[in-house]
């Protein structure tokens, strides 16, 4: 370890013990979190938690961990989250445990909902869908949106806030959980994830919930905002940043489905509730895997899907949702291709194998 690197590891020590010395370390009490939850609530047998926690704390490292943490500084095990290098691990894993809560805090006076869970639900428009809106529905559960006081988000995009302006919350009821990492208020609410409770999540994902699936469709659908486009539709994904699910010779395939009568649409450039009516009005949608398939809840029944995807991708999510919403699903495979080969993307399609699946 060079000298800057030890200069670094001593001055994250060092600052972490002073926050100790302020805020006391979080403890972990394996059977003390039913202490606070104020409700558990079963959907189609599933059982999930909502707690109500006096005088308590969030502290969240904005990555991977949310901890939810009482009065005598204890984790509310049930409700906060640890997530390390993709896989869930039980509350103990905490990283508050280890490294306390080195932010100095934000007094909030009033009721705070928190819905955070880390960098995924910011960046990834399936984990804000399927992971955080649907906690308003557990919410709800025990307490009117419109008595809570204040709503612990993750930094807020545009498409973000539209999907919250149909619950009518204020703006000035929003606290930034990025540039507020830890805070203090009179009354937490807090909820068990959705659906996410152990594994991996891109294999757990197989297991999304109907009643979350449902929920998005019911509550968004109404709200689609029509826009120019065909009934047959292609979703460019080229526009991500993400690397992974790129068609290498998508300008090909592209030309190909434009003679076929297909639109394309990077939804990233559409606004939330044209993509409801983009999903919506389609009879055949064509695309690689990726966040935009999240809108396959808004299709009609029967309507055509062919998800492009490489053969060692494990992610079947899209195939769940499929069948929940009654849509005829094909899962398009391309070879796994070598690092080499790999200019511009991961997935090579052939073409001549696309147009018989479009037949």
């Amino acid at each position: 370890m060079n000298i800057s690197k030890q200069l670094q590891f001593f001055f994250k020590i060092f600052f972490q013990y002073i926050f100790f010395l302020i805020y006391g370390r979080v403890i972990y009490k394996k059977n003390k979190e039913t202490a606070k939850i104020s409700k558990i609530i079963k959907i189609d047998s599933k059982k999930y938690y909502v707690a109500k926690v006096k005088n308590g704390r969030i502290y969240t490292d904005y990555l991977e961990n949310v901890s939810v943490i009482d009065n005598k500084n204890v984790l509310v095990n049930n409700v906060s989250y640890q997530q390390i290098d993709g896989a869930m691990f039980p509350a103990k894993s905490n990283s508050a445990l280890v490294k306390g809560t080195p932010r100095l805090k934000k007094k909030i006076k009033g009721s705070v909902l928190c819905m955070v869970q880390g960098i995924s639900a910011e960046i990834n428009y399936f984990h804000w869908m399927f992971d955080i809106l649907p906690r308003i529905k557990l919410i709800k559960k025990i307490i009117n949106l419109k008595n809570i006081d204040y709503f612990y988000f993750p930094e807020l995009k545009k498409w973000q806030k539209d999907t919250l302006s149909i619950f009518k919350i204020p703006k000035n009821k929003f606290i930034n959980s990025k540039k507020y990492r830890h805070i203090e208020a009179d009354l937490i609410f807090a909820t068990s994830h959705p659906w996410y409770t152990k594994g991996h999540m891109v294999s757990e994902s197989k297991n999304l919930p109907t009643w979350d699936i449902n929920w998005v469709a019911s509550t968004f659908l109404r709200y689609k905002k029509k826009t120019l486009c065909n009934k047959k539709i292609f979703i460019d994904r080229s526009e991500s940043v993400f690397k992974h699910c790129q068609i290498i010779n998508n300008d090909e395939v592209k030309r190909n489905l434009i003679k076929m009568g297909f639109s394309i649409h990077e939804t990233g450039k559409m606004s939330f509730f044209e993509q409801i009516y983009l999903f919506n009005n389609a009879k055949v949608i064509v695309g690689a895997h990726g966040a935009a398939f999240t809108n396959l809840v808004f299709c009609k029944p029967k309507t055509k899907i062919i998800e492009i995807i490489p053969k060692s991708h494990p992610n079947t999510v899209n195939k769940k949702i499929s069948k929940v919403k009654n849509l005829n699903y094909f899962r398009f495979i391309t070879k796994d291709l070598k690092e080499n080969e790999k200019t511009t993307g991961d997935i090579v399609v052939n073409i001549n194998a696309l147009n018989k699946k479009l037949k």
